[in-house]
């Protein structure tokens, strides 16, 4: 690794959430969708695709934008947004990106179809090919066509989709007319259709296609039941399917909506048993902390995990400006036991890093992993107006805003021995910064201004804690070694 890589390790004003990374040849690609910094809604930007050598993941290079809303001839006012898409290597050996239009905050992005646009090479410029449809041309609509996953299962194309989007049966709608008026809406069936469906609309799906990658062969099913019980970590949505040797896991957010969770079958559409939650973005399930506790707000995560060089990841998303509409990348090493399970990860700084960080020199504060004031909320699918600590930007500067009272802001894990340990702020704030325990007077300040402390000499594994007690607001830019 020719140079240190953090979380998140895209640029700092890019925002590239809902990742399904891929190894093509000898490079890793991400995709997924494309939020704008400070955006008002999901999803605002045409896909872009960063990627990376599979043997060095601190060089990622933005490959530019792939393919753009208005190719799709769907593409309208109410539905101008691409969400999370996926691609797969076809038998024919081109590449294939299948996702769902949407609008606003998610509206109209329920009801289909999935659209496919193809490429010879993993990054080039994708052209519409068309939509997921039953041999006679008609458009596979069955159950909630939302988060496509695209899967070649040796030689079998396997799509798969879903989201939990409604608590009742079939059989309560029949009885709920206001709500049966919603399902019609919302997906796009009449009352008649939606209640002769033999099952729920609700859950995890797939469709195999042929080798066109457009034409369903035989009907989707559900791969698990609407209504299994996964003890509080139910599907919800963003689908995504991998195989470790023999074994099927199926990647997904549950309805906690802020953890990847799995399940693992020996087969791609059936019989799958839930293992565990992989990564929160609020840190929620590790050492003890409960949604009560979360480590930063928390919103929406959608992933998948991926080997490369031997080393399995898990690439997740986070939240910034208090929103759940600029999300970043981000990704953390996972270890799969000889059972086959996969324990929790934390979040980190250092990610994607070959090793601990090193504790010298200056690193962007919008790194932390950790930023709490002790009451975090969870954000699906809006703006925040009150006041807590966030990363957020101004002009060209990213830092940590809204600092106030009782705030945690934590970084891990550096190794080195450095004498001093500091931050940057400014801000109207004042009272005391705890850096590693050690004191420091906060005064306000107009201009960006750096205090330290001394460090404890190590060589270890070792977090930095930064811990404030102001009055007012401060921002936080940097934190540094000397």
């Amino acid at each position: 690794m020719k140079k240190q890589v953090f979380n998140p390790f895209l640029p700092l004003d890019e925002y590239i959430p809902d990742g399904e990374p891929h190894i093509f040849g000898d490079r890793v690609y991400l995709y997924g969708s494309h939020d704008y910094e400070g955006g008002r809604t999901f999803c605002m930007g045409d896909y872009t695709v960063y990627s990376a050598p599979v043997d060095d993941l601190s060089d990622w290079r933005c490959e530019g934008v792939i393919y753009s809303a208005t190719q799709d001839p769907d593409y309208n006012e109410e539905r101008p947004y691409m969400y999370a898409p996926d691609v797969v290597q076809g038998n024919d050996g081109r590449y294939y990106l299948y996702y769902c239009l949407s609008g606003e905050y998610g509206f109209g992005g329920y009801f289909g179809p999935i659209a496919v646009a193809v490429c010879d090479t993993p990054a080039g410029k994708y052209k519409y090919l068309g939509y997921i449809h039953y041999p006679d041309g008609t458009p596979m609509k069955k159950y909630v066509c939302f988060d496509p996953c695209a899967f070649n299962d040796n030689g079998t194309i396997r799509i798969y989709y879903g989201t939990q989007y409604m608590d009742e049966s079939n059989d309560i709608l029949a009885n709920d007319s206001e709500k049966l008026a919603e399902v019609m809406k919302r997906y796009n069936k009449t009352d008649e259709e939606i209640l002769k469906m033999p099952d729920n609309v609700n859950g995890a799906c797939m469709v195999v296609l042929e080798d066109d990658m457009l034409t369903v062969k035989g009907d989707a099913k559900h791969i698990i039941p609407y209504d299994a019980d996964f003890g509080g970590h139910e599907f919800f949505e963003a689908s995504s399917m991998r195989k470790v040797g023999e074994k099927y896991y199926f990647i997904f957010s549950s309805q906690k909506n802020h953890e990847l969770c799995y399940a693992v079958s020996d087969y791609p559409d059936r019989d799958f048993v839930y293992g565990g939650t992989i990564v929160s973005n609020g840190d929620v399930g590790i050492n003890g902390i409960d949604d009560e506790h979360r480590m930063n707000m928390t919103g929406t995560t959608h992933g998948s995990i991926i080997e490369i060089n031997n080393q399995w990841y898990v690439f997740y998303h986070r939240l910034t400006h208090k929103s759940d509409y600029s999300r970043q990348a981000c990704a953390e090493k996972i270890y799969i036991s000889a059972d086959g399970s996969i324990s929790q990860a934390e979040i980190t700084s250092c990610g994607l890093n070959d090793s601990l960080l090193k504790a010298k020199g200056r690193y962007p504060a919008a790194i932390a992993c950790h930023i709490t004031n002790g009451s975090m909320p969870h954000g699906s699918n809006r703006i925040f107006d009150t006041s807590f600590p966030n990363v957020n930007h101004r002009d060209n500067e990213r830092f940590i805003a809204e600092i106030s009272g009782e705030t945690l802001i934590r970084f891990r894990y550096f190794s080195g021995s450095p004498k001093k340990i500091g931050m940057s702020y400014r801000g109207s704030g004042s009272g005391t910064v705890k850096i590693n325990g050690i004191s420091h007077e906060i005064l306000p300040v107009c201009n960006w201004t750096d205090i330290c402390v001394d460090s404890a000499n190590t060589d270890r594994k070792f977090d930095v804690t930064i811990e404030f007690s102001v009055s007012g607001n401060i921002e936080m830019k940097e934190l540094f070694f000397e």
